[in-house]
């Protein structure tokens, strides 16, 4: 049994001189302008999705955030009163 697999159409509008540049470009790495623009625009999707979702922090921002989960600060009255209402709310024990 054959296996299909799902494609969409991407359609734009792009100037002449980045056409040629897309084309020159594929051409010198013997790939189809296609094939090329797929994969470019996969690789800067992937990035920005990455950019985006994934957390950088300096070794000191990681050493502070560790400490605050390894230690943490003592809760405030206010706050253990607003988990004791919540419970209360949704008769958690």
């Amino acid at each position: 049994m054959a296996v299909t697999t799902s494609t969409a159409r991407l359609e734009a509008r792009i100037s002449t001189e980045l056409h040629s540049m897309l084309k020159h470009a594929s051409a010198l790495q013997g790939r189809s302008m296609t094939d090329f623009v797929v994969t470019a625009v996969q690789d800067a999707a992937q990035r920005a999705i990455e950019q985006a979702e994934v957390m950088k922090m300096s070794l000191a921002d990681q050493e502070c955030f560790a400490n605050a989960l390894l230690s943490p600060p003592e809760a405030e009255p206010t706050l253990e009163h607003a988990f004791a209402r919540r419970s209360q709310l949704l008769h958690v024990e």
